[in-house]
């Protein structure tokens, strides 16, 4: 049988670096202690929503990710949800006053896997108060 020339065949390079563990959805790990990562921008969710907006807008893009800084649940869960509207180029001051859970909770791996990148962690003293209020994303 001739040798077709016109298909190359030969080793394809692959990276075969270990792979990273990703969260099995939005809240996986996202809940931690005050203070768990260092040398992070530290977002406060009591700053006016403008500000948020402004923060959430340019760290969505940086080469760092962020934690946040509660012990309200429902701000946290607000926080989740304009991240993510920052990363999709959505409306973040509506993402902050009105969370779309049925959005969140549709996201696919990738996204989350996106938004785990940006949001590093909800830190928090009072861990019980904040999971209660992201557990409707897992839901």
């Amino acid at each position: 049988m001739p040798h077709d020339s016109t298909s190359v065949s030969g080793p394809v390079p692959l990276s075969l670096g270990m792979p990273v563990p990703q969260p099995a959805d939005l809240v996986d790990g996202l809940i931690r202690p005050v203070a768990t990562i260092p040398d992070v921008p530290v977002l406060d969710p009591a700053a006016p929503d403008e500000r948020i907006a402004a923060f959430l807008a340019s760290i969505a893009h940086a080469d760092t990710g962020f934690v946040v800084r509660t012990d309200s649940g429902e701000r946290a869960l607000a926080v989740v949800a304009a991240t993510v509207a920052a990363l999709c180029g959505e409306d973040i001051r509506a993402a902050l006053t009105a969370p779309d859970i049925a959005f969140l909770r549709a996201l696919r791996a990738p996204a989350v896997a996106a938004l785990r990148e940006v949001l590093l962690a909800v830190e928090t003293s009072a861990p019980e108060v904040v999971a209660a209020s992201l557990a409707v994303l897992t839901q």
